[in-house]
């Protein structure tokens, strides 16, 4: 069989203004915006310099891919290395972590002689998370030990001009309360861009201030609101494509060849996602309600709560971007395979594979399935 690194995309053109997002992570645009930051060369995200100049997505699988891997695989993490980082048009070559071989693969890719665990264990780390948002990113890169600089971590640009608003919005009340109100028209969304960049802006002093922090407190529990608005904004333009899910997934078909048996299990399946789904949704608007209590009282002058919270909320912090990545997923594939408007109806064992995959990924114990798909 050809190996992976034998793949060639030439479509890369549309993330070359991306940084991070739920589905890509751009080392290649981090590594041109940072050129000149001696902090982002000094603690890079893997070892390897031509990894640090990739692409990295969480990739749907068609079915030809998924046979590169053993078991049921639906979801993989691909690693683009592009022909030339400043441009990405030009396309580039790839590799699937985890796939059969892979190993061999990315050491040719990566290129060298050197000791490549470390990418490897990064790579593994990034495998097992739902999506690739910067902050359940590097929260998860933390708490394994590795050291990376916050420029890393980016909002993508695209991401943030679409936040502006919401976030505004969500901060109004603050804003007058830190600068004694002045924070309206053009002034309000000059706060929200600064509160929203990776690095130390000055304009948010009286917010530091405010929340009586210092030094890398302050980086830290900036970081981590940063990480709860950006999760507020997610989920409330998620929540009209679950609701969307909820209902068509109980009214999906099956077309062709069916097994009563089988036909009994897809009843049930579909009753379990549908309360898994409700679950996940529960328990991620549970961590928002506490958010918004603290910040209410933040609003109100108790501004120790709100920073202590921040300060000692990073397992709420990594539930909360691990359910909202989860039920993305859900939302996103189920309309990109069953289209608005389109019937909603599939082959059985389709039906089978995507119903236990939506399973596996919201934490319910998968149905052992023996079938010919």
């Amino acid at each position: 069989m050809a190996g992976s690194n034998e793949r060639i995309y030439r479509s890369l053109r549309g993330l070359e203004k991306t940084a991070s997002t739920s589905r890509v992570l751009n080392l290649a645009a981090l590594a041109v915006r940072n050129a000149g930051n001696p902090e982002h060369a000094e603690a890079p995200l893997f070892k390897s310099s031509v990894l640090n100049g990739a692409v990295v997505l969480k990739h749907r699988l068609r079915t030809d891919e998924a046979e590169l891997f053993d078991g049921l695989t639906r979801t993989a993490t691909k690693i683009i290395v592009p022909f030339d980082r400043a441009e990405l048009a030009l396309g580039g070559r790839a590799v699937f972590v985890g796939e059969k071989g892979w190993l061999p693969i990315l050491q040719e890719l990566r290129g060298g002689s050197d000791d490549m665990t470390r990418d490897v264990e990064i790579l593994e780390a990034i495998d097992q998370l739902p999506s690739l948002d910067p902050f359940l990113l590097r929260e998860h890169m933390k708490r394994r030990g590795f050291e990376v600089s916050p420029s890393h971590f980016d909002i993508s640009s695209g991401d943030v001009d679409k936040m502006q608003r919401f976030v505004g919005g969500e901060i109004a009340r603050l804003i007058e309360l830190a600068y004694g109100g002045a924070g309206s028209g053009g002034a309000t969304s000059r706060l929200v861009e600064a509160l929203l960049s990776s690095k130390t802006d000055e304009r948010l002093e009286p917010l530091r201030l405010t929340l009586q922090l210092e030094g890398e407190s302050y980086r830290e529990g900036i970081f981590s609101w940063k990480g709860f608005l950006y999760y507020k904004w997610v989920l409330n333009t998620l929540w009209p494509k679950l609701r969307e899910v909820l209902v068509e997934v109980m009214k999906l078909r099956v077309i062709g060849p069916r097994d009563r048996d089988l036909m009994i299990l897809i009843d049930e399946m579909k009753l379990r996602l549908r309360g898994a789904m409700e679950g996940q949704v529960k328990a991620v608007m549970g961590y928002l309600k506490t958010y918004d209590a603290v910040f209410a009282q933040l609003t109100e002058g108790n501004a120790i709560a709100f920073r202590d919270f921040l300060l000692a909320s990073p397992e709420m912090f990594m539930a909360l971007g691990e359910g909202a990545g989860t039920l993305s997923h859900v939302a996103t594939f189920w309309r990109y395979r069953f289209p608005a408007g389109k019937p909603l109806m599939a082959p059985m064992g389709e039906i089978l594979e995507l119903l236990q995959d939506f399973e596996s990924g919201l934490g319910a114990e998968p149905h052992p399935l023996s079938y010919a798909a």
